[in-house]
């Protein structure tokens, strides 16, 4: 099979994985190396930097055979589907060729479990070193780990690649045991505690020894798949601020879930993916991660789910109108956190102008706040917009109408990496 051929196969291949990203790792310049982390081809894909850029990765699995049989997975052994594997000298002169070329600046690398995790992460530390050590590689580089997998070969692995991920799949161990029988949720939390720990023991080496290696500098992530079991958004909900506070992850990625197989533990293959619930999910991490929130404040056991027609801050919000209005000129940072269309750089740019002056409601504006949410819920010098007159339900109806713009018409749709 000609390399053009296989890329097409094993980049289409990879593009349900979501866990994508190359935030967190500045790698310089370096003396013998290529390449650096500072800085539409079949398997590119485009991530953002830690610093806001939209850089390139080729994305792509080593190979889409696979021991496994989960029941949602294109790869699965019992599907049939097109077949092919890179050698690991093949990937590195792919990957290296592409960045000379300038198409990328970086790779993603996963992969189908071939034989067994063991030999699968023996083909990928074989792959990496060749690029680290044959062609002087220095530019980014996120791995998946295979649970399962010897605990020294997640060592490798860590050694090689700035970020290492460890996909949970699904949200509760029922549904592993029902669509993943060769999954268990404990060979997927073993690595994902070895990394925490060799990543903290990796630190305290660089403070005693400035060229100590470094494990994974960019941390860990994983994803979960919504939308395949009858999981509750406070189930997800809770087990990523479980992963946030218990392994220090970077990132939880989710990934609505895309009929791909016609099963009766699935949903039927002309189910739409429930994108507008991964988005929602989306918004709810980031209040988690930026805005202090946690998730039992957005979700109960009465309320489990999102409502799809408000973002989750405005569902906080109205279900918590005693703690509203927020007086801009004199609410403390974490209080302006909570106001819906304050985010975490209009709030500080109050902070900072309001030591000059007492603010109002148009310069609210100047300074980014999102007034057709915010307006509800803040007052000014002790008032609240001049006309504004609501109801908890006519509240309620502004907030829906004022999102509804911002999302797209007439349903949303999964992209396809090849599609025109």
């Amino acid at each position: 099979m000609e390399l053009l051929e296989k890329l097409t196969i094993l980049s289409d291949a990879a593009k349900y994985d979501a866990a994508c990203t190359s935030s967190g790792v500045r790698r310089g310049y370096r003396t013998g190396c290529i390449g650096n982390t500072s800085s539409a081809l079949a398997g590119c894909c485009h991530t953002f930097s830690a610093d806001g850029r939209c850089v390139t990765l080729l994305k792509v699995l080593l190979t889409n055979r696979c021991v496994y049989d989960c029941k949602y997975c294109v790869n699965r052994r019992s599907n049939d589907t097109r077949r092919a594997a890179f050698t690991p000298e093949e990937l590195a002169e792919l990957t290296i060729g592409f960045y000379r070329r300038n198409y990328i600046e970086g790779l993603f690398l996963s992969s189908g479990v071939v034989r067994s995790p063991d030999y699968t992460m023996e083909l990928m530390i074989r792959a990496l070193r060749i690029l680290r050590e044959q062609y002087r590689f220095n530019g980014y580089i996120h791995a998946k780990t295979i649970p399962g997998a010897a605990p020294e070969l997640v060592d490798q692995l860590g050694l090689l690649a700035d970020r290492l991920s460890v996909n949970i799949e699904l949200p509760s161990e029922a549904g592993l045991k029902t669509l993943a029988p060769d999954k268990t949720k404990r060979a997927i939390l073993a690595p994902m505690r070895q990394i925490q720990t060799r990543a903290a023991q990796g630190k305290e080496e660089l403070v005693k020894y400035r060229h100590a290696p470094k494990f994974a500098p960019a941390g860990q992530s994983t994803q979960m798949i919504v939308g395949a079991t009858r999981d509750s958004d406070l189930h997800i909900l809770r087990l990523t601020q479980g992963l946030y506070d218990r392994y220090r992850l970077k990132r939880v990625f989710f990934s609505a879930y895309v009929p791909v197989v016609e099963n009766t533990l699935l949903p039927s293959r002309d189910t739409k993916p429930p994108l507008l619930r991964e988005h929602r999910l989306y918004q709810a991490d980031w209040l988690l991660r930026f805005y202090g929130f946690r998730a039992e404040e957005l979700l109960d056991e009465q309320t489990p789910d999102f409502n799809q027609l408000v973002d989750p801050k405005c569902s906080w919000a109205l279900a918590h109108l005693d703690f509203f209005p927020v007086e801009i000129n004199t609410a403390d940072y974490e209080t302006l956190l909570r106001v819906p269309g304050v985010g975490v750089t209009s709030a500080k740019r109050i902070l900072t102008s309001r030591r000059v002056r007492s603010l109002g409601t148009e310069d609210l504006r100047r300074i980014g706040v999102v007034m057709k949410r915010a307006q509800y819920f803040v007052t000014c010098r002790g008032r609240m917009a001049d006309g504004l007159r609501f109801t908890p339900d006519s509240l309620l109806r502004n907030l829906i109408a004022a999102e509804r713009p911002s999302l797209p018409g007439g349903g949303m749709e999964q992209l396809s990496l090849f599609g025109a």
